[in-house]
């Protein structure tokens, strides 16, 4: 069925809850990368033992902002403060609506005077998208959306690659000539990469900080063979996009929380002006947690470990709500370490006759949805969610990204996650009829990384402030 906006699908399923929870979407595909070049659990490894190359042109949509009212724009959107960005530096862009509630986040890249580039899932996007649009800012905007949102050949404005783990710096150096520049923590630079000038980013997503490369799509692939070449004698992996996605577990960054889009009389327009067949309106919802209030899925800032990027220093979007809520955040993010033998107990069910399986477990990602919250209980009592969650061969166990009330928060603390839907599941075309089953799990740290904590620059990935 085709609607002409996000609120008139709304209205035909009834209630947002529904219409996630019933999305015919399908599984989540990570586009081009093939799904491993070796197997996973090398490739996992490889991130921290020797050196990897991720491939990350495909997956992530890409917006070009242009214009003397970029920075204006994305002030008035974003939770960020600006005071302090000059050209050459990248910054993890939030918005939230009106109630101080999460929409999206993406990383930002200030490319040139009145240039910037902002790269990640299109909720965001289309939050700075519409208020360009309707706000009378004097910019030029220009989408090149994820290769699988498209019905043509696979041509993209930049391809996109990481190189990242102990030995970067030696792959780096080689390919560069010379040693590379010293490049700040999400600031950017160049280097040299088969005779062209190539941008790059500090950056880490696994816990080791390596560089972002990006250039002209249609240098991806000399650019690559070269990666790969000058690899070879420091053991770089090619990761594919089974192992790609699971480098979040380790390094603490939920990729997917549900945008904070479809309630509230003042987002009502926003909703009239997005589509009615684009993300906000498929995505899927999957997991345990049940609420028919869609409003209960939102997350604040806090709740996502962001709380340090939120800055009064500028009228903004949800500036007033944030400034009440930080007064007393009440959940904090962590890692959940789920206990082997329950994790056992599902994979054993798939051989015994006369019942349901539990809900099936793929290895290493597990997600089978878009928007994954499953219910997190201690004592019987409700006490937060799990998201997204994947199998770490590095630390041999399932983990899951949770945000739980502060007093159940403390590291080493036991709790209960439930894995699977009621009812024997949703229709989504990803759900088997299946059982539920508690699976006990530790909370532990944000990053689980020990390497990441230790080693990222201070902010929300190391705890730090």
């Amino acid at each position: 069925m085709s609607y002409k906006n996000l609120e008139e699908a709304i209205k035909a399923a009834g209630n947002p809850v529904k219409m996630l929870r019933n999305s015919q979407l399908g599984p989540y595909v990570y586009p081009v990368v093939p799904p491993e070049f070796s197997n996973w659990r090398d490739e996992q490894r490889a991130w921290r033992e020797t050196c990897v190359l991720f491939n990350q042109s495909y997956h992530m949509a890409d917006m070009f902002i242009d214009g003397p009212d970029a920075l204006k724009l994305l002030s008035a959107t974003g939770i960020n403060s600006f005071a302090n960005f000059p050209v050459n530096k990248a910054k993890q862009f939030i918005g939230c609506n009106y109630d101080g509630y999460v929409i999206g986040d993406a990383i930002l890249f200030h490319l040139a005077q009145n240039s910037l580039l902002l790269v990640g899932r299109p909720s965001i996007h289309n939050w700075v998208q519409y208020h360009a649009e309707t706000g009378g800012y004097n910019v030029a905007l220009s989408r090149d959306e994820r290769s699988v949102a498209r019905d043509v050949p696979v041509v993209r404005r930049l391809y996109r690659y990481q190189v990242q783990g102990p030995n970067a710096p030696q792959v780096l150096n080689k390919l560069n000539g010379s040693p590379i520049p010293e490049i700040k923590f999400f600031n950017m630079g160049e280097i040299n990469i088969a005779g062209r000038k190539v941008r790059a980013l500090r950056h880490g997503m696994a816990g080791v900080p390596g560089l972002e490369l990006w250039g002209p799509h249609q240098e991806r692939e000399e650019i690559r063979a070269a990666i790969v070449e000058a690899g070879q004698e420091f053991g770089l992996k090619q990761v594919g996009s089974r192992a790609y996605a699971t480098n979040t577990l380790e390094s603490g960054w939920i990729p997917s929380p549900i945008p904070a889009v479809y309630t509230g009389e003042k987002m009502k327009p926003f909703r009239q002006w997005l589509s009615g067949n684009g993300f906000e309106a498929t995505a899927s919802l999957a997991g345990s947690y049940y609420s028919d209030n869609i409003e209960d899925y939102y997350l604040t800032p806090w709740d996502l470990g962001y709380g340090s990027f939120v800055k009064f220093d500028h009228d903004f979007t949800g500036r007033e709500a944030l400034e009440t809520i930080a007064k007393n955040p009440r959940r904090r993010k962590v890692t959940l370490a789920w206990n082997g033998d329950d994790v056992a107990k599902i994979f054993k069910s798939m051989f015994e006759h006369g019942q349901d399986a539990f809900k099936y477990l793929d290895l290493p990602l597990t997600n089978y949805a878009t928007l994954s919250y499953d219910k997190v209980t201690r004592n019987g009592k409700h006490v937060g969610f799990s998201t997204f969650s994947s199998y770490s061969y590095n630390e041999r166990s399932m983990l899951s990204l949770g945000i739980l009330d502060m007093e159940q928060a403390e590291v080493g603390t036991e709790v209960s996650l439930v894995w699977g839907e009621e009812g024997g599941g949703s229709s989504k075309p990803t759900v088997e009829r299946h059982r539920q089953i508690e699976i006990r799990a530790t909370v532990g740290p944000v990053p689980y990384a020990r390497d990441a904590r230790e080693t990222y620059a201070e902010g929300w990935r190391t705890g730090k402030k």
